[in-house]
């Protein structure tokens, strides 16, 4: 498939994608990137069958047009007693400054997609357009299944390793994930080494050794940035950050407050909120990370569980310090406007891009 066939295929007229950012991006921002000419997407990894069926259909309610429904593909959480014990009283002061207490114990609070047959008996019965996954692939079983179905597959890479895995299992497109994108990296195992590949390197890199498209992910924040990754091979761009600001985004008043900040001017990459390594800008929790060992925080997402219970001690109190900011490294040039109207600025400046070479 060409890079042209590829926005064929999916139906889009712009090579502009809005990443899924579970729990930030909306079903209306995902009608309003789509119905502008781009591919919206929906984040659905941390909410059940139910949950996920009702994000579709809020988004087919704003847009006829294709729209990509993320999925979450990380191994099942292994539960450790001991470690978990240990994490919550690491942070244990933390919630006694908030006047707050701890969880007694955690959980994995959501499933992968790897053992969720709801999810996937949802996913053939509303047909999306496209489904995406992170953090690695389901089974080949599930792939024949949504391939059967109509329904176009991207995953994302990390690496030439799990691009060639991608392109083994089938996938349609790669969505080359640089070291400079917010929000959590998609590599397969978290706990193998990363050579950190930049996004401008990684996708010449997958251009070049694999025959799929090429979706370029990663500090991606304006039309130049966009022409760009289009003059080294990339098919498509996917932004985040760009969107965390639009008016769509379910942001808090924190998030935002904070991306607008010169905090924008400083991410960091931690597993201390979550448990998977994730680009946040600099904040309370990282700075809590940077001091701890990987082997002490709780896998993924059992983690999240008391990140997430921080967070709203916190936020009860206004602090808004121990929040998932997820950001990357392009956060200083975010913009503040509607969802459309971002994808026609982004549209424009792509255009200008292209004129003046």
């Amino acid at each position: 498939m060409t890079a042209t066939s590829l926005l064929d295929r999916i139906g889009v007229r712009l090579p502009i994608i809005q990443a899924p950012m579970a729990g930030t991006s909306s079903p209306a921002m995902a009608a309003a990137v789509s119905e502008a000419g781009g591919l919206g997407s929906i984040g659905v990894g941390a909410v059940d069958a139910g949950q996920a069926r009702a994000m579709i259909a809020a988004t087919r309610d704003g847009t006829s047009k294709p729209f990509n429904v993320n999925l979450f593909c990380h191994r099942p959480a292994i539960a450790d007693a001991v470690v978990e014990g240990e994490w919550i009283a690491r942070l244990r002061p933390e919630f006694e400054t908030l006047g707050a207490t701890p969880p007694a114990g955690l959980s994995e609070i959501y499933r992968s997609f790897v053992a969720d047959e709801a999810m996937l008996r949802m996913l053939l019965d509303a047909r999306p357009a496209v489904v995406s996954f992170h953090f690695g692939l389901p089974s080949n079983a599930a792939l024949q299944a949504l391939r059967e179905a109509g329904i176009l597959l991207l995953a994302s890479a990390t690496s030439l390793a799990e691009a060639r895995a991608i392109e083994a299992a089938g996938i349609d497109a790669i969505v080359a994930q640089g070291w400079e994108a917010g929000g959590h990296r998609g590599v397969f195992d978290p706990d193998q080494p990363d050579d950190r590949l930049g996004t401008m390197a990684l996708v010449r890199l997958l251009v070049r050794e694999t025959r799929l498209p090429v979706i370029a992910a990663g500090g991606i924040m304006d039309g130049a940035d966009i022409a760009a990754t289009l003059d080294l091979g990339a098919a498509a761009a996917q932004l985040g950050t760009a969107f965390v600001g639009c008016d769509e985004s379910l942001a808090d008043e924190g998030y935002r407050a904070a991306l607008a900040s010169d905090a924008a001017h400083h991410t960091t990459m931690t597993r201390a909120i979550s448990g998977r390594p994730a680009r946040s800008l600099a904040n309370r929790f990282t700075a809590i990370g940077a001091t701890v060992p990987s082997g002490a925080i709780p896998a993924y997402p059992i983690a999240y569980d008391l990140g997430k219970a921080l967070h709203a001690a916190g936020k009860a109190r206004g602090e808004y310090g121990f929040g998932a900011q997820w950001a990357g490294q392009g956060a200083p040039l975010v913009r503040f406007m509607p969802a459309a109207e971002l994808v026609a600025t982004l549209a424009r400046e792509l255009e200008e891009a292209r004129s003046r070479d």
